[in-house]
């Protein structure tokens, strides 16, 4: 059977996903200059795929401008047509960076960071997903024979992964019932929340080529494990130099390091607005879920918001190579360029302010009584998206990071995804977002 090669333009929008159009393949050149039209009224399709209210209505054009840096091309050599696909940037029809558009945003947190500080952003995603349709049994987790079960998944994953110029890491089989978790190695600024979208997109690829189905669902139900992500974080100084690690620092930190993580924990109430923007995403983010309740920062501790990573006396990478930190408080419902975005203006902001670098915590805050918590500068994290949004929308400093209207918009695309669940049950709910993701 005849066929003409496709590529599709893509973008990661609001409700973190993947969108766009696609284009003949002998088109690419041509599309890197004009890009393919797009329509402002697209932000605003929420993950169940209704179009929540709009202050562009039918009105307006834009344009989708690949970026070259992002193309894929993966043949998985089973007789069907190799995957294409490129994230692009949305312009508006004068060339100049839309409002909406989640990877100019980033690439303006990123810019602020340099301006700032000099310094520049390294990091990696590490994402955790569920099988689909399947009577599991509960045992496995962390076993050879959990891996096995999907061998030829993940070995085709990483297959592809590499041939996407990702560097894969590790494929494990995680603690929930059909729960695997997939990491890969760090790059640098913008390349961070690229090597996210593309790395979710051959998940989905991947499953669907051998007859599966995953899920990157904040939460799978309201008893079970939840599905987090989490992002690795380190700094650059501008000769490409470690600027995280000082062993004099508290807890190691380098000054500029303990003021962006500072940052980080001071709006943390904030920004999960957009790091964890799904309804279920508050029942995942609950004492005693490994997940975050707190805007504490932890040493070693799988429960902080913000953990400091070990770093290994036995390995052949320098201590301040291997130092970095992680942002828990995050799972796949959120664009991986609008949550990075988020977290690193929210450190610059660290940085600015002159933010002292915080104390370590080193035990359960949810077993503090309130007051305790107070006058230790610690907050309970918002326990509804409404809470969450209206934190956001109500604080001028941080809905300032970003382009003008925007804040409003995304709110407003939010406000639709929880009217469409107004009526549901929790488990319907689950049900629901399991498969929007």
């Amino acid at each position: 059977m005849r066929n003409e090669p496709l590529i599709v333009a893509a973008t990661s929008d609001f409700a973190g996903q993947v969108r766009g159009k696609a284009f003949p393949a002998v088109e690419l050149d041509k599309r890197l200059k004009r890009g393919i039209g797009w329509t402002p009224t697209n932000v605003q399709i929420t993950c169940f795929d209704l179009i929540a209210e709009s202050p562009f209505g039918a009105l307006g054009d834009l344009v989708l401008i690949p970026d070259p840096a992002t193309l894929v091309k993966v043949d998985y050599d089973d007789g069907c047509p190799a995957e294409q696909f490129v994230f692009g940037d949305i312009l508006d029809m004068a060339g100049d960076p839309w409002q909406c558009c989640t990877r100019s945003i980033l690439k303006a947190a990123l810019k602020r960071l340099e301006d700032a500080s000099g310094l520049s952003l390294k990091g990696a995603f590490e994402h955790e997903f569920h099988f689909c349709d399947r009577d599991a049994p509960s045992a496995g987790a962390y076993t050879a024979a959990g891996f096995r079960a999907e061998r030829e998944f993940g070995e085709t994953l990483f297959s592809v992964a590499a041939n996407a110029g990702l560097k894969p890491d590790t494929f494990m089989k995680e603690y929930g019932p059909d729960q695997y978790e997939v990491t890969i190695g760090p790059s640098m600024g913008l390349a961070v929340a690229d090597q996210a979208s593309i790395l979710r997109e051959l998940v989905r690829i991947t499953a669907d080529r051998l007859g599966q189905r995953t899920s990157f669902t904040p939460l799978r139900n309201p008893d079970g494990v939840g599905n987090g992500v989490h992002i690795h974080m380190s700094l650059r100084d501008g000769n490409g130099k470690p600027a995280t690690y000082d062993a004099n620092g508290p807890h190691q930190l380098s000054r500029t390091a303990g003021q962006f993580v500072a940052g980080i924990l001071k709006y943390l109430d904030r920004i999960v607005a957009i790091t964890a923007p799904s309804v279920v995403s508050y029942t995942r983010l609950t004492p005693h879920r490994w997940s975050a309740a707190y805007n504490n920062l932890g040493y070693r501790d799988r429960e902080a918001s913000v953990r400091i990573c070990p770093v290994s006396d036995i390995s052949d990478i320098k201590a301040a190579e291997q130092f970095n930190f992680e942002y828990r408080a995050a799972d796949a419902a959120a664009s991986p360029y609008l949550a990075l975005a988020a977290i690193v203006h929210a450190g610059v902001q660290g940085i600015e302010e002159g933010l002292a670098c915080p104390e370590a915590t080193h035990e359960d805050l949810s077993l503090l009584p309130e007051q305790e918590l107070e006058a230790r500068g610690f907050l309970r994290l918002p326990q509804t998206l409404e809470s969450a949004l209206d934190r956001f929308a109500d604080d001028d400093t941080v809905t300032g990071w970003f382009p003008d209207g925007f804040a409003q918009i995304y709110r407003l695309h939010k406000l639709g995804e929880i009217e469409f669940l107004k009526d549901k049950t929790e488990i319907d709910t689950c049900a629901a977002y399991e498969a929007a993701y």
